[in-house]
C-alpha cells in the first residue's frame, strides 16, 4: 500500500544531485516543508562524475555567465560555513594558448567577459612558469581567473543535503518517481514513487540527465539529452599542478553543438594528491562503453600542456553523462505550462558551478520573491515540442 505523506509538503524536489541539494538547502533555509527524493543514492548520477569546476573563466557573456558569477558568490559564502567538508578550493583557473592568434582570441573574449564583472589577468609567455612551473615551452600566452574555484562534487552535495536535513528536510533515496500528480485544473499536486504519494504544491525538476523524463511525466516537454564525458585519475602526487589549467579551445567545445567526440585538455590537482584530466564530451546516448579513442587523447593532451605528466601512470577512468539542452543554457523556473513545476535542470558541464545560483533563484520563485535574475532567458517553453532528437 502507498504510503501518503501527513502534513502535505511545501515542495517536492526530484533529484538528489549538487542541484537538487542546493534547491532543497535554499528552499529549506527560506522556511518551505521539503521532500527530496532520488531513485538513487546521493550524488548517483551526473554530479557524482564530475570534476567540481566553478567556472567563470569559460563563459561568454549572457545568462549563463550571470548565473557564474552570482554562484561564484554564493560558492565563498557556503565556504565560510562547511568549505573544507566539500574541498573547497579558490585556486583560480589558467586558460594557455598554444599561438599568438589564440592568445589574441583570448584576449577579446576576456575584455568581454570584464564589462560583466569576472577578473582576468593577461600573463605573457615568459611569466606561464610563475603560475604553472611544469607547463609545456613555448606556449604563446594566456589568462589568470582569479574567481575560478574547485569542490569535491559528491561532497558538497552531501553537505547540502545534510544541512537541509537540519532545517527540517526530508531525503527520500532509492525510489523512483512515476507519476507527476496534477488537480483538474492541470496545476501540480505532488509525485508518486513506486512506494508512496508525496503530496505538495510544487515539484523541482531536477532530474539531470533524466529531467527530460520527468517533464513528460508533468505533461511538458524538454528536450535534455545526455552528453558523455571522460576524466583520467592519475596516481597520488606531489602538488604539480597548482590551478584549474585548461587550453584555449576547451572554450568552443564547451559551446559546440556537435554530437562527435570532442576533447580538449583540462587538467587540474586535487587535495588528495591525484591530477584529474578531462574533458571530453559527445552525444551517444546513455552508452557507458569506455571509449580507448577519448582516453588517449586526453592522456595526449594533457602530456602536452603538462610534459611531466607523460610517464604518470593513471589508476582509473570514470564516466559521466551530462544534461545538454540545444541552446547550452539551463531550464530554472516554473514552467508556464504546467502551474506548479519548476525546472532546475539542463546545466550540462557546468551544473556543480551554477548550483547554488539555481537553488536560490527556485527558492526565491517558490517564496514569491522576486529572483536576482530574470529567469526568462531559462524558461521550459523555449523549445519547439520537436526539438531534441538526438543526433
Amino acid at each position: 500500500m502507498l504510503k501518503t505523506q501527513r502534513p502535505p509538503l511545501d515542495v517536492v524536489v526530484v533529484g538528489a544531485g549538487v542541484v537538487g541539494a542546493a534547491c532543497a538547502y535554499y528552499a529549506a533555509r527560506a522556511g518551505l516543508t521539503v521532500a527530496v527524493v532520488d531513485r538513487g543514492p546521493v550524488a548517483g548520477g551526473t554530479t557524482g562524475a564530475g570534476e567540481g569546476n566553478l567556472l567563470v573563466s569559460d563563459k561568454e557573456p549572457g545568462p549563463e555567465l550571470d548565473l557564474a558569477l552570482l554562484s561564484t558568490r554564493l560558492w565563498r559564502e557556503l565556504a565560510e560555513r562547511f568549505g573544507a567538508a566539500m574541498e573547497y578550493e579558490p585556486k583560480g583557473g589558467v586558460v594557455v594558448s598554444a599561438t599568438a592568434a589564440g592568445q589574441d582570441a583570448l584576449r577579446a573574449f576576456a575584455a568581454g567577459q570584464a564589462a560583466v564583472g569576472v577578473t582576468a589577468e593577461e600573463v605573457p609567455a615568459e611569466r606561464l612558469r610563475d603560475l604553472e612551473p611544469h607547463l609545456a615551452p613555448g606556449l604563446a600566452g594566456g589568462f589568470h581567473y582569479p574567481q575560478d574555484a574547485q569542490v569535491q562534487p559528491a561532497l558538497a552535495a552531501a553537505h547540502l543535503l545534510r544541512e537541509a536535513r537540519r532545517m527540517g528536510a526530508e531525503l527520500i533515496t532509492g525510489e523512483t518517481v512515476t507519476a507527476v500528480l496534477r488537480g483538474p485544473d492541470g496545476a501540480v499536486r505532488g509525485v508518486r514513487t513506486d512506494r508512496r504519494r508525496l503530496d505538495a504544491p510544487a515539484v523541482v525538476n531536477a532530474a539531470g540527465t533524466w529531467g527530460g523524463e520527468l517533464a513528460r511525466l508533468a505533461g511538458a516537454h524538454l528536450p535534455v539529452m545526455p552528453r558523455r564525458g571522460f576524466v583520467l585519475v592519475t596516481e597520488p602526487l606531489p602538488r604539480i599542478v597548482r590551478h584549474k589549467v585548461y587550453a584555449a579551445d576547451y572554450v568552443a567545445d564547451v559551446a559546440s553543438g556537435s554530437a562527435g567526440l570532442q576533447t580538449s585538455a583540462v587538467v587540474e590537482g586535487t587535495p588528495g594528491g591525484p591530477v584529474l584530466i578531462g574533458a571530453s564530451r559527445e552525444r551517444v546516448g546513455f552508452d557507458r562503453t569506455l571509449s580507448q579513442e577519448a582516453l588517449r587523447r586526453l592522456a595526449a593532451q594533457a602530456a602536452a600542456l603538462f610534459p611531466v605528466l607523460a610517464d604518470v601512470t593513471v589508476m582509473r577512468t570514470y564516466r559521466g553523462f551530462r544534461p545538454y539542452l540545444p541552446d547550452h543554457l539551463p531550464a530554472i523556473g516554473e514552467d508556464p505550462r504546467v502551474p506548479g513545476l519548476h525546472h532546475a535542470c539542463g546545466h550540462e558541464g557546468a551544473g556543480i558551478g551554477l548550483a547554488p545560483a539555481t537553488g536560490l533563484l527556485i527558492s526565491e520563485q517558490l517564496t514569491g520573491k522576486r529572483p536576482e535574475l530574470d529567469l526568462a532567458p531559462f524558461r521550459a517553453d523555449r523549445f519547439p515540442a520537436d526539438t531534441g532528437t538526438d543526433a
